[in-house]
């Protein structure tokens, strides 16, 4: 018995060693994951939980689209091709959508971040100056020009839940940190409230934009 218990103690503390080492090792490979997720980021990066929709996104573009139309037939917008970003979906998951609003068709889709104001469990929406977070409702892609990041769009707040947007420095950018495919589970960037996607995506909707001979209604909702 002494034999016996002399060999099967050093074994049985041998294996406890190696399930402590693995698993601590598991644990710090997270968090530097995390760390380097962080550094990719505009400026912060939130984990929110992921959150099923509460109507499929093919039940509710036909709807904010038919909106944006008649909005944009009674205000002289682009009322063919609408921008719709869709706050409900995470943000992982491609939810801007170039929208052919005669066809009731989604031409382009793509990641694009919101803003980092918001806490942690969810977005937080404000139209409020220093906020950081994204406001909802329709604005006006305007003019472009170069800025802090490259190509950009001035963005125009049409409702009142928006209409701060443009004294906020709310604009249309790109930025590396947002991928060009779905990453879900995992989350993207966040931007100071700024609508932001990747450089190749705003490549395409500039087309859209140099080919339009009205302003493109861009619509946040969720």
């Amino acid at each position: 018995m002494r034999t016996i218990t002399n060999t099967v103690i050093p074994i049985v503390v041998f294996f406890s060693t190696v399930v402590i080492g693995l698993f601590v090792f598991k644990n710090l490979s997270k968090s530097k994951d995390k760390v380097l997720m962080g550094k990719s980021s505009i400026l912060t990066h939130h984990k929110l939980p992921l959150k099923k929709n509460t109507m499929h996104r093919d039940d509710k573009l036909p709807k904010i689209a038919d909106e944006v139309q008649e909005f944009s037939k009674i205000k002289g917008y682009n009322k063919q091709i609408a921008f719709l970003i869709d706050m409900s979906i995470p943000s992982g998951q491609n939810r801007f959508f170039v929208y052919n609003m005669d066809k009731d068709s989604i031409e382009q889709a793509a990641l694009v971040t919101h803003g980092y104001g918001s806490s942690i469990n969810e977005i937080e929406f404000s139209n409020v100056s220093g906020s950081y977070c994204t406001s909802l409702g329709k604005y006006k892609v305007g003019a472009a020009y170069q800025g802090r990041f490259g190509l950009a769009y001035k963005l125009y707040g049409l409702d009142k839940t928006n209409d701060k947007a443009f004294e906020r420095f709310i604009v249309l950018h790109s930025h590396d940190c947002v991928p060009e495919e779905e990453v879900a589970p995992q989350t993207i960037c966040e931007s100071q409230g700024c609508p932001t996607v990747s450089p190749a995506f705003l490549k395409t909707l500039e087309k859209y934009l140099a080919a339009s001979n009205k302003p493109i209604v861009l619509n946040i909702y969720k």
